[in-house]
């Protein structure tokens, strides 16, 4: 029996599916707060217990989530047994150490690049948004995150990088040991995918590699490109030669980048271009990525975003996809360090939004005694139009119509979204 400790991760729920599906025995535990990925976990037929030391039983074989310590109640038991443990990202090693691996790191887009990549694919993947399927695919597709190094432990065929940008400031100190990071990661490939719009990535060395882009000089280039209410048109460069001409429902100069780091690796796997433009057409998105609701003359937005340039691509996509609703933002902002580092790079962007709502940090790893004088409030001062929003005062939203409602957060929010969807009905139903 597999145990994972923190199964409803969304990395670590995305694994213990694949392994199931490998026709091993998978259970896990976790805290009994709803998250978005017990829903993929139910359909598996995985377990999801409550954290409890009577759960390790002698001869099981734990797995990790990153977020616990030997403080844990369950990881304490399970070195009094002796059992073996590995971390979330060695048993992935262990995986697909057998297979064709691309990796996708990036501080931003990874997980819409990795989803967009597979279903080209058709490949075996392990993406951070609580999916992970087998498949008799010789490709492997993994997220591979650069906190506290974790991507070390991989040896990929392809690596592609997004972007680098400084995040994870509980561990990095500053950009240089993030680019350092990279640096260390990408040697052990074979070939390099990154994006030249990036200043950060354009300082990587590495024997093979290949930049994409919209800016001169990158070896895969959208050019021409047209952006309207049902997406973009662009045309696709190779070595500065014509290629083929796109035409994607997709939004935000990041979408962009994103299809064109597909496009790379499609491209230097010798996949048909027709093939690659086809199965392009039909990607309908990555989990918790700009999923969208109609809910009356609104649109509920539900996002990942977290970081200050995650922020900025979202509220730029709304505002190209539609261009006549006013844009409510509802903020959640995640983790005391992140917030303290970023505040005022996070008013900047959502005062590009018509009014803001932000809610409580959501600490994650963190203890506001860490922390004291940093909460939501360093954020709501700064805003030109903005207000505290607790979880429980979702009746504030309903006087906006005709809007977008942005959710962002990597915290789930499913349960406030399903309340305000039923609040505002009920706003109409009255009348």
């Amino acid at each position: 029996m597999y145990h994972f400790i923190g199964i409803k991760g969304s990395g670590m729920s995305s694994l213990a599916i694949i392994m199931k599906q490998l026709g091993k025995n998978v259970q896990g535990s976790d805290y009994k707060t709803h998250f978005f990925t017990e829903k993929g976990l139910n359909e598996n037929n995985i377990k999801i217990l409550e954290f409890d030391k009577n759960n390790i039983k002698e001869n099981m074989i734990i797995i990790k989530g990153n977020t616990f310590n030997d403080e844990n109640i369950e990881v304490e038991e399970a070195k009094k047994k002796n059992l073996k443990i590995y971390t979330y990202q060695e048993m992935i090693a262990k995986i697909t150490d057998k297979y064709n691996l691309i990796t996708v790191s990036g501080c931003h887009g990874k997980t819409t690049t990795s989803s967009m990549i597979s279903h080209i694919l058709d490949s075996n993947f392990l993406i951070g948004d609580g999916s992970g399927s087998i498949t008799q695919s010789d490709y492997f597709v993994l997220e591979a995150c650069e906190y506290k190094k974790h991507f070390l432990n991989y040896n990929p065929n392809y690596a592609i990088i997004t972007n680098i940008d400084l995040d994870h400031v509980d561990y990095y100190k500053n950009i240089e040991e993030v680019v350092d990071a990279y640096q260390e990661f990408i040697k052990k490939a074979n070939i390099v995918i990154a994006c030249g719009d990036d200043n950060y990535t354009k300082k990587l060395n590495h024997k093979k590699i290949y930049y994409y882009g919209i800016e001169e000089k990158n070896y895969f280039q959208a050019k021409n490109i047209e952006y309207n209410d049902q997406g973009v048109k662009f045309d696709l460069y190779i070595e500065n030669k014509y290629i083929y001409h796109f035409e994607l429902p997709f939004y935000g100069n990041h979408m962009i980048e994103n299809t064109l780091a597909a496009i790379a690796v499609s491209y230097l796997e010798n996949i048909d271009i027709d093939n690659v433009y086809k199965k392009l057409k039909t990607f309908k998105g990555a989990k918790r990525r700009f999923s969208e609701t109609k809910v009356l003359d609104n649109i509920i937005i539900d996002d990942y975003a977290h970081h200050p340039n995650e922020i900025k691509a979202t509220i730029e996509a709304v505002k190209q996809k539609y261009p006549n609703k006013k844009l409510i933002a509802i903020f959640e902002p995640h983790t005391y360090s992140r917030t303290q580092k970023f505040y005022k790079q996070i008013i900047k962007e959502l005062d590009k939004a018509d009014y803001t709502y932000v809610m409580d940090i959501y600490k994650s790893r963190e203890t506001q005694e860490e922390y004291p004088n940093i909460n939501s409030k360093i954020i709501i001062n700064g805003l030109k139009q903005g207000e505290y929003l607790k979880k429980e005062e979702i009746k504030k939203l309903v006087k906006h119509n005709n809007s977008v409602l942005l959710f962002m957060s990597p915290n789930d929010l499913k349960i406030i979204e399903e309340k305000y969807i039923t609040e505002y009905k009920n706003k109409f139903d009255k009348k």
